[in-house]
């Protein structure tokens, strides 16, 4: 899918690129999910941040496709769905900062496992709404 040909009902408002953020990445073990359609959310050059806790603190910087690649095995194997819990929304002209806390889940009716937050900078181009970056720690610290 080419990322300016995304589902309208994708980007054309936060909440709804949002809900298909968590959506795109939710799923059974062993199903198959649409990236192209997740990729189609970003812009180019776009960087998901996992903040890592422990005894070696640091912060992966990873691309779209870095990330896919990363979460694609534990996909395979793991259910896992997530869903956000609470939002703060910053509006500053075309761009948006969104704290969106979420429950990771291994079934969507389920008890969550984990507990995070994503801090998420979205752009507006006049046309529709574009992920800049997502950086998230969750209670693990993973």
């Amino acid at each position: 899918m080419d990322r300016s040909k995304a589902l309208p009902e994708d980007v054309e408002t936060l909440d709804g690129i949002i809900h298909a953020s968590y959506a795109l990445i939710s799923g059974k073990a062993g199903e198959p999910r649409d990236w192209e359609r997740f990729q189609s959310l970003f812009v180019d050059g776009a960087r998901m941040m996992p903040a890592v806790s422990g005894a070696n603190p640091r912060l992966r910087v990873l691309s779209v496709e870095e990330f896919k690649q990363r979460v694609k095995p534990i996909f395979e194997t793991e259910n896992f769905w997530e869903r956000e819990s609470g939002r703060k929304t910053e509006l500053v002209g075309r761009f948006a900062h969104v704290l969106s806390e979420y429950d990771s889940l291994r079934d969507p009716e389920g008890t969550p496992f984990a507990r995070g937050t994503n801090s998420m900078q979205l752009y507006h181009d006049g046309e529709r709404w574009w992920i800049v970056s997502i950086m998230w720690n969750t209670e693990r610290g993973e």
